[in-house]
């Protein structure tokens, strides 16, 4: 099949037709009426006189999952083809692997379908093909994946949101598009119906595509991304989250593996310790040869029983939950990605270590597990096995609170249990606030330890600063410790590479091991994890196609002069900053480049409520009376139900007129726009 020629077709034109169907759907109620009307759908899309056609695949582009790199028209040419447009650190992407994950165990390649995912970088680091290795291993991607580091597919389709998901037909011809997460039943309603209409056609092969998967060219390593780590302090051994392998493991201070507990595959299964699974387990915890596992990808809380050698669920019901109140009993109560657990004592005089502390990521919450029966601070007696909130609103914030309640965190990664007085609270690792918070154990109170800032709704606040205090910096931290002999909280400051040390009766932070730097391994044995040098220059985005552009009226200015540029931009309604994407601003200057010199010519935007003001002064030795300055804008935001994150990009033309009449004073100008 001929490749498309030049004029290339975008997302757009599906959306009247698949809006059209989408309204149908919602009033269909059997699933044959929803397979009928997608099936007259597709007669409709394919007897268009034209196919809406993908482009090809630029040639010199980096693949992984493939022998070799993959054409539209030839190796996909007879498929029907998922392309997911993803970025490995957007949350809303990692939410919807498990379905593309389930869509691959239904139907293959010799049934007809594939996936690609296309790489579509937020920012520069992303671009790295290495980082991209990793997150190909840690979420046990087994579809090919191109590294489109320039965005060149992302902008001939005029993609604006992660993730994004278009399904193709057989001659690479786009038929519908699914955007953000949360769409599964449409996903596989769609693409089951597609491969039905063009078998029907006989337009299927079934041929196979040369799978290489990246991680059969590794060798076996005994860890695989281990996510946490605790001590049994009776026998010194070790219980460490394999999260990788999908296991737990029981490990002897000499190294000797005692127990391996589930693994290598992700499953969700109790039962004796050989058929037991999980699915990347995190936080653990261990007491009188009983370990708690937070099962993170399954939602569950597990125990794990040495002396029987037997692993039970004791909380979540097995798929991601919304419930922020909770208080049902632990295996009717649904939870969401709970990432770490440690023991705790409850207001009972008789019961020591009858409470398992949840950090609930998924919800940005606390939670609490009984044990046994006894009471919460401010709550009546709770019967055992009972599971709920204990702080935390819901909201991703960084509030601190004395009703605990009202309090917000930002996905709660670590904790460690100072129950002794004058301490008595939980040591919380937050990650997206980039903080070390406390939850009193007396009354539920959020207390700020180190890091972040005073606005609660700035999760941009991140560093590496040794301080005391808001003064002293973090970023994204996922583990913390208490050390109850020399009374320190030891933090594992994770994007930072280093483990730093806090005082918290005078809040004083600082470095103890690390230097800061990620070093980077070119062994071929070695498989590189975590976030890379940020690059010294920015460069200049490409602004989507579909991106506006806003003339400006002409501005006099005088050599010397000082023009200033207000942002004011408008997000919808609910929507916010993604949390670390870079949004921003650049100044340019085609063909008057002296214009820039010695000025500050791009920035960052870190939070909508409080805009920058750009800042221009003209030369005084001006090449040309006459000059346009560009403001181009970089917005990256989440919707409101935070299902899909979003790029947007507008650009700002300024026509300046230069005259060698001083000027009065020169008004603002604001850049105004609604998204």
């Amino acid at each position: 099949m001929a490749a498309p020629g030049p004029r290339g077709c975008s997302l757009s034109g599906l959306l009247p037709a698949q809006t059209s169907l989408e309204y149908a759907l919602l009033d269909a109620v059997t699933q044959e009426e929803k397979d009928s009307l997608v099936y007259q759908y597709l007669q409709k899309v394919d007897g268009w006189e034209q196919d809406l056609l993908v482009p090809e695949f630029p040639e010199g582009l980096e693949w992984l999952n493939t022998e070799e790199p993959i054409s539209v028209y030839k190796d996909l040419s007879g498929k029907v083809v998922v392309f997911d447009f993803f970025s490995y650190c957007c949350i809303n992407c990692i939410h919807l692997l498990p379905d593309l994950h389930a869509l691959e165990h239904t139907y293959s390649d010799k049934d007809g379908l594939l996936i690609v995912g296309v790489h579509s970088a937020k920012f520069p680091n992303e671009k790295v093909l290495d980082s991209i290795k990793s997150a190909v291993l840690r979420y046990n991607i087994t579809h090919p994946v191109v590294n489109d580091a320039d965005a060149s597919l992302w902008q001939e389709l005029e993609v604006s949101c992660w993730p994004t998901l278009v399904i193709l037909g057989p001659r690479g011809n786009m038929l519908f598009s699914l955007i953000g997460e949360g769409h599964k039943d449409k996903l596989f309603l769609y693409t089951s119906v597609a491969l039905k209409y063009y078998k029907d056609r006989g337009q299927i092969k079934d041929n196979k595509i040369g799978i290489k998967l990246y991680k059969d060219s590794l060798p076996p390593s005994p860890l695989l991304f281990p996510g946490k780590v605790t001590v049994d302090r009776v026998t010194n051994r070790l219980v460490i989250a394999d999260t990788g392998h999908h296991r737990i493991l029981v490990v002897w201070k000499n190294g000797q593996i005692q127990y391996s507990i589930g693994g290598p595959n992700p499953g969700r299964k109790d039962g004796t310790f050989s058929e037991s699974t999980f699915n990347s387990p995190q936080g653990v915890a261990i007491m009188n040869n009983i370990i708690y596992v937070a099962d993170t990808e399954n939602h569950l809380i597990r125990k794990i029983d040495l002396e029987a050698e037997m692993v039970s669920t004791v909380a979540g019901i097995g798929i991601q939950g919304t419930d922020k109140e909770g208080g049902a009993e632990g295996e009717q109560q649904p939870i969401s990605s709970p990432w770490d657990v440690v023991f705790g004592t409850s207001g009972s005089e008789v019961q020591q270590d009858d409470i398992l502390w949840i950090a609930m990521a998924g919800t940005h919450q606390i939670w609490a597990l009984l044990l046994d029966s006894g009471r919460l601070p401010k709550k009546n007696e709770l019967k055992k096995g009972t599971c709920l909130r204990f702080a935390g609103s819901g909201n991703e914030e960084n509030r601190n609170n004395a009703y605990p309640h009202k309090a917000g965190f930002a996905q709660p990664s670590g904790l460690s249990v100072a129950s002794e007085d004058p301490w008595s609270c939980l040591f919380v690792a937050d990650s997206e606030s980039s903080t070390v918070r406390t939850v009193s154990l007396k009354d539920g109170a959020v207390k700020h330890l180190v890091g972040g800032e005073r606005d609660p709704m700035n999760l941009f606040a991140f560093g590496d600063v040794d301080g005391v205090g808001i003064n002293a910096k973090l970023q994204h931290p996922l583990g913390v410790t208490w050390d109850k002999k020399r009374n320190l909280v030891y933090v594992a400051d994770s994007y930072n590479h280093k483990i730093k040390v806090v005082d918290p009766k005078t809040k004083t932070c600082t470095t103890l091991a690390g230097t800061g730097d990620l070093p980077l391994f070119t062994s071929e044995n070695t498989v590189v994890d975590g976030p890379f040098p940020e690059e010294k220059q920015k460069t200049l985005p490409r602004l989507p196609k579909s991106a506006p552009a806003v003339k400006l009226s002409p501005v006099a200015a005088s050599p010397g002069q000082t023009l200033q540029f207000k942002l004011r931009l408008d997000l919808p309604s609910g929507a916010k900053l993604t949390e670390g994407a870079p949004s921003c601003w650049f100044l340019t200057a085609e063909g008057n480049e002296w214009l820039l010199q010695g000025q500050i010519p791009s920035g960052e935007i870190e939070s909508i409520s409080n805009q920058p003001t750009i800042s221009l002064q003209i030369p005084g030795d001006c090449v040309s009376l006459e000059a346009v300055i560009s403001v181009s804008v970089f917005l990256y935001y989440c919707s409101a139900d935070s299902s899909a994150c979003m790029m947007k990009g507008i650009l700002f033309s300024q026509p300046l007129q230069i005259t060698a009449t001083q000027q009065g004073c020169i008004a603002p100008v604001e850049l105004k726009y609604v998204f």
